[in-house]
Order: structure tokens, then sequence, then C-alpha cells
């Protein structure tokens, strides 16, 4: 699945979980905020696509989105994306001795 149409998806996803997603420029990474009693997400224009979805992806996962419905296409590019975030904040270590 192509990165704009996924963050598209994701942004419906986190919408779905009552979020207004707001797109701005910036020196900031993007980031989920409550303004007002509202749940807000930022992101920020300037960042590739790649990394917008990335950080919807990190909040859809600190969330609780199980009773929604995900697209299979879409979960399994969820699962890719916070599978390869749990091997950066988890590496394995490898002890054996060669």
């Amino acid at each position: 699945m192509k990165a704009d149409k996924l963050v598209m998806e994701l942004e419906d996803v986190l919408q779905q979980l009552g979020f207004r997603i707001r797109k701005e420029k910036g020196n900031f990474r993007g980031a989920n905020c409550v303004l007002d009693g509202e749940n807000l997400i930022v992101l920020n224009k300037n960042q590739p696509i790649d990394t917008q979805a990335v950080t919807l992806a990190k909040l859809i996962q600190s969330l609780d989105h199980s009773s929604l419905f995900i697209k299979p296409a879409v979960r399994k590019e969820l699962e890719e994306i916070w599978a390869r975030l749990n091997a950066i904040i988890e590496p394995e270590l490898n002890f054996d001795a060669q």
C-alpha cells in the first residue's frame, strides 16, 4: 500500500477513535494532545509521508483499537510498522561467543 493511502486510512482509524487531525508546518515531529477537551493529533507537513504514517501507527498502537474494524490491508501494514518499531526498541541480543 502506498504511504499516502496508508496515512489516509490511519487518519480514518484515529477519527473513529475520536481524534481530530491537523497538518501544520513547523519544527516538530507530530503528536497527540488534548486542546479544550478535544483529542487532537498534529502532523508535521514537512515530515516525509512515511514518518507521518509511523507517527499515526504509534498512536493507534497506544490506544484501545480492539473494537474497531480495520481493513485487513491496513492492519497488515500496521503490524509491520509495529514489528519494526518493537525491533528498534527491543533489539535481540546475541551473546553467543564466536
